[in-house]
């Protein structure tokens, strides 16, 4: 009786520890199932890795080979390139950068460097390094990094080679007028002959004498002013510089122009808005080619009725702009084609010049000239200036010392 409730007690037992078994294989089968796809997981891992090392390899080496290229192109360029960081100062300059500006660039502002190794010309973005090199500078802005870039291009040859090919220019258009100039020429010397062959005759009344001796020294004189014109067309480059507060130019211009309209009977009107702007150039020239559209429009609106001439002045940007309008008779679209030609000209009076000078000596300031006319509607010349930095130092000295 013992032994038989030994035995129906011990069956539980068993039954518990096979079931124990039982769960402990299926444990294991599973455990190992999720090992051998571990392994697999792991493995497949393992090759990804090893292609992501490769194609990281791969961008690594050929960014360091684009990087290479980029330095040898950098210091291969003819032309100055200056990296800034978003405080100003120079990261990296390439050796172009620093023939022009000079060594040891790195890490200093470039507000200093600007200052102290670039001096501004009349033209707008040019300056001078050194003595002799004439530079250009463009800056742009890196949104990325917060920085900027500086390229400096070296324009000394191609500005040599510019005046260069503009006095050639000059001297071909000589070569081509020669005939026209002896025409012109003589003509005035023909008549001034003629009137001094009659100052022999001694028989001849002292009034005529002396009106004969005036239409002498009349065309003596009309031949003057066409060699002057002359050479100052051949010449054509404006010497000198100098801060020229407009105001006072055109108050001068008033002042040249107001009595020969008035003797005329031409109303003169002055439009100036922009106070105290200045720019830089030769005033002499600037003036003389002003006068010279001027008295243009004067002479076109002699025979009309109501003839009415306007200078006015206006600030666009960085430039100035000279309008010079009439109400005159207007010019066909044939004699605007020959308009600024050397001794063309619609007067019988005319050198045919002064047009030309004109236009040299507003090129020679980096400006241009621009016309419109229409027949019987009037004709406008808009003379174009770059403005000089002067103006803006002019208004901080005005800010500064009110009383000046």
């Amino acid at each position: 009786m013992t032994q038989v409730s030994q035995q129906a007690e011990s069956e539980p037992e068993k039954q518990r520890l096979a079931e124990a078994f039982r769960i402990f294989n299926q444990a294991s089968e599973e455990l190992s199932t999720a090992y051998t796809s571990l392994q697999g997981q792991v493995a497949v891992l393992t090759g990804e890795l090893a292609a992501a090392n490769g194609a990281l390899r791969q961008q690594y080496l050929e960014k360091a080979a684009l990087t290479e290229r980029l330095s040898l192109l950098l210091a291969a360029l003819p032309a100055g390139v200056v990296v800034l960081d978003a405080s100003g100062s120079v990261l990296q300059s390439n050796p172009a950068a620093e023939m022009i500006l000079g060594p040891h660039l790195v890490t200093q502002a470039w507000e200093r460097v600007e200052r102290e190794r670039l001096a501004a010309n009349d033209t707008p973005g040019e300056y001078q390094a050194g003595e002799k090199r004439r530079v250009a500078v463009t800056v742009t802005p890196l949104d990325s990094a917060g920085g900027r870039i500086v390229l400096l291009n070296d324009i000394t040859e191609a500005h040599r080679l510019k005046a260069q090919a503009e006095r050639n220019e000059r001297l071909a258009a000589m070569g081509e007028m020669a005939a026209q100039l002896a025409h012109q020429l003589r003509t005035p010397l023909a008549a001034a002959l003629l009137y001094t062959a009659n100052l022999e005759n001694p028989e001849l009344p002292w009034t005529s004498r002396a009106s004969i001796a005036q239409k002498a020294v009349g065309r003596l004189k009309h031949l003057e002013r066409l060699i002057q014109d002359m050479l100052l067309f051949a010449r054509g480059e404006v010497l000198g510089s100098e801060s020229i507060v407009i105001s006072e130019l055109l108050q001068e211009l008033r002042q040249t122009i107001e009595p020969l309209a008035r003797s005329r009977g031409v109303a003169f009107r002055v439009e100036d808005r922009l106070n105290e702007t200045a720019l830089s150039g030769n005033r002499k020239a600037l003036f003389g080619a002003l006068i010279n559209l001027l008295e243009n429009a004067l002479q076109a609106v002699a025979a009309v009725a109501d003839g009415e001439v306007a200078l006015a002045v206006r600030r666009t940007g960085e430039s100035v702009a000279f309008s010079v309008k009439d109400n005159g008779p207007g010019m066909t679209p044939a004699v605007l084609t020959h308009l600024f030609e050397p001794f063309f000209t619609t007067r019988g009076e005319g050198t045919g010049l002064g047009l030309a000078i004109a236009r040299g000596v507003v090129r020679a300031h980096g400006g241009n000239i621009d016309v419109h006319s229409v027949a019987d509607s009037g004709s406008e010349f808009v003379v174009t200036l770059p403005l000089s930095r002067l103006d803006s130092t002019w208004k901080e000295i005005k800010e500064t010392c009110p009383k000046l």
